[in-house]
């Protein structure tokens, strides 16, 4: 009889959080500049340039690129695609659209990972609310990253957000991840799921929470170039993302430029 092998998480010094905190600001930076720079006519590629200089010019070294053979610095995914798309010259951005960026750096051998996703131009009230919706998915996520509590714990408080908003898919398959010294440890992240299982959470800890929420159906599929996943029925998708350490004093989120006080006083943290 084989038996589940059980994740091994790994724990962090305060020393050891504060070079995550310096990878984590830099991933921060680096999206806020992507941020301002997301309008109709960009490509993603434009986009990948700004990233790479940015994280390079300030000692960083891009996560992604090279990563099982990922060309890009940033994964840039826009409209049905929900991960991984790769940046493309021929990828133009236009009015209307969606954009998740997701972008990873590592300072002194130690990663942060983030993501967000951009209106491009003007979108409607459908597609504004799914980004709201997405995006405040992930701090009730982050904000149930407390010292004692179970993995899960995360996972459900996520999927209560979502379902409490409307009739979204939640994508399965796809999900959070220990971070470190590696990009993606143990253990998987859920983004769905009851709470009260899995590992207890304790301080030292740190882990990238990551929802991604579709429009329409669940149903996901990897594109020929062995990266893309995209909606199965053209629906819209969003993904936002943050690296967070548990500590005794509560969730402290590494890439977020203001460490989530802004988002975990909205909710009541």
């Amino acid at each position: 009889m084989f038996r589940r092998r059980k994740p091994v998480i790994q724990m962090k010094t305060a020393e050891q959080i504060e070079l995550m905190r310096k990878a984590g600001l830099l991933v921060g930076e680096t999206l806020r500049l992507l941020r301002e720079a997301v309008k109709p006519g960009v490509t993603t590629l434009d986009l990948d340039t700004i990233a790479e200089q940015n994280i390079r010019d300030h000692g960083g070294i891009p996560s992604f690129k090279g990563y099982h053979g990922f060309p890009g610095t940033i994964c840039a995914s826009v409209n049905e695609e929900i991960v991984h798309g790769i940046p493309r010259d021929t990828k133009v951005l236009k009015d209307g659209d969606i954009i998740s960026i997701d972008c990873g750096a590592i300072v002194e051998g130690w990663h942060g990972d983030s993501a967000i996703t951009v209106p491009v131009g003007e979108v409607g009230p459908e597609l504004a609310k799914l980004l709201e919706v997405t995006e405040t998915s992930l701090w009730h996520g982050l904000k149930a990253g407390v010292d004692g509590a179970r993995l899960t714990d995360m996972s459900h408080a996520i999927e209560s957000y979502i379902r409490s908003q409307g009739a979204y898919g939640i994508v399965e398959g796809y999900g959070g991840h220990g971070i470190g010294t590696e990009m993606h440890m143990d253990p998987l992240i859920p983004n769905h799921g009851a709470p009260g299982y899995g590992p207890v959470l304790e301080t030292g800890m740190c882990f990238a929470v990551e929802p991604m929420v579709n429009l329409g159906t669940k149903e996901t599929v990897e594109l020929e170039d062995g990266w893309t996943v995209i909606t199965t029925d053209g629906a819209f998708s969003a993904h936002f993302e943050h690296t967070f350490a548990v500590t005794a004093d509560g969730p402290r989120v590494l890439t977020a430029l203001d460490e989530g006080r802004e988002w975990f006083a909205k909710l009541g943290g």
